[in-house]
């Protein structure tokens, strides 16, 4: 009884053992298997992410200059989501009698891009959205003596896109400044024109005063997410799955045509550049 019961005891023995070092052994594989199902492709991590209001933007300096009789004139878009996506224009008319009228008409677009597994980098989305702006900003229809040039000292990449627009009120001075910084593009369309007889405003002023507003909103844009000077790119590296506004931005981003003399009372939604030429030369 003696001897059986020892080879009971070494028996349950080693099956404790062999159940344990199983047990190790399927928690070591599983251990393994579940690293490799948690492995998932990364992206950057955008490193902007919120926009400043958009009517708040400019200084009352600049905006005396860009649309003189319209200071209090700012009208905000409409949007489902301010952090990603944001608008707000102005328009002015100075009438000067029987000499004529001079017509300003401002709209500011934000867009920011949010970094997704799917569409990639906030960054390249905004570069290709940036990219899209300009091209649309060059081709619009009716549009004569297009001018496009790069501008310095505005975020990441600016160009300025300038053209004459032919309309049942007058000539019109069309100036869109499109400019992208880390994951947000801005874009400034400035029009003006001179009405019932008054002159025709100089392209070279508008599109300084243009390029000179896209310069103060991208370092708006900068300081409201804590980064100071003109947020030229400083990187910033990380993941981040959150959902990218880019859907809906794609789309939308802004779309308000650029208003003639009597759109003075109402300033428009949202614009794209590309958007308001077009309904522009529609008139």
């Amino acid at each position: 009884m003696l001897m059986a019961a020892g080879c009971s005891s070494g028996s349950d023995s080693g099956s404790d053992a062999g159940a344990k070092s199983g047990g190790d052994s399927t928690q070591a594989a599983g251990s393994d298997g579940g690293a490799t199902a948690s492995a998932s492709p990364t992206v950057q991590a955008t490193r902007y992410t919120k926009l400043p209001e958009p009517c708040a933007v400019l200084s009352k300096s600049t905006l005396g200059d860009l649309v003189p009789k319209g200071l209090k004139s700012a009208k905000a878009g409409k949007t489902d989501d301010a952090s990603a996506r944001s608008s707000c224009s102005w328009s002015s008319l100075d009438n000067n009698g029987v000499k004529g009228s001079q017509f300003r008409w401002l709209n500011v677009s934000l867009l920011r891009f949010e970094s997704d597994t799917a569409r990639g980098s906030g960054n390249d989305q905004a570069e290709t959205y940036y990219a899209k702006q300009v091209k649309d900003a060059q081709a619009v229809e009716g549009a004569k003596s297009t001018k496009s040039a790069p501008v310095a000292g505005a975020g990441d990449e600016a160009t300025a896109v300038r053209y004459d627009l032919k309309k049942k009120e007058g000539a019109f001075k069309q100036q869109t400044v499109v400019a992208r910084v880390e994951n947000v593009v801005v874009t400034v369309d400035y029009n003006g024109a001179g009405l019932a007889g008054d002159k025709t405003p100089d392209a070279g002023k508008l599109t300084k005063a243009a390029e000179k507003a896209v310069k103060e909103i991208v370092a708006k844009v900068s300081s409201a997410n804590g980064v100071g000077g003109t947020g030229t790119s400083g990187g910033g590296s990380g993941t981040s799955s959150s959902p990218s506004p880019s859907k809906s931005t794609a789309k939308s981003g802004s779309k308000s045509a650029s208003p003639s003399a009597s759109s003075s009372k109402s300033a428009s939604k949202s614009a794209s550049p590309s958007a308001s030429a077009a309904a522009a030369g529609k008139n």
